[in-house]
């Protein structure tokens, strides 16, 4: 795995306030750094995966799901372009 650098400042107090946790959590500054953000990154970028909705809107998008299909005009027509094209 190839490495890449991350240079971070901080102030005086961020600094030892970083520095009690990483030695409570008993390994590095960098080490500890590194995997808060890991964790973090992965948390918002799970959270952004997902769709959420509320109870209403799910039975409404359930709803349009489970109901027949009737295509509309725009789609009529499209489908008989389609046929012609295929035909010709």
């Amino acid at each position: 795995m190839a490495a890449a650098r991350f240079d971070l400042k901080m102030d005086v107090e961020e600094k030892a306030f970083v520095s009690r946790a990483a030695a409570l959590a008993g390994t590095t500054m960098a080490a500890f750094v590194r995997t808060a953000a890991k964790e973090k990154a992965r948390d918002l970028l799970d959270r952004e995966s997902r769709i959420t909705m509320s109870d209403q809107d799910f039975q409404a998008l359930t709803m349009a799901l489970n109901a027949a299909f009737a295509p509309n005009a725009a789609l009529q027509n499209a489908m008989r372009l389609a046929r012609k094209i295929r035909r010709a």
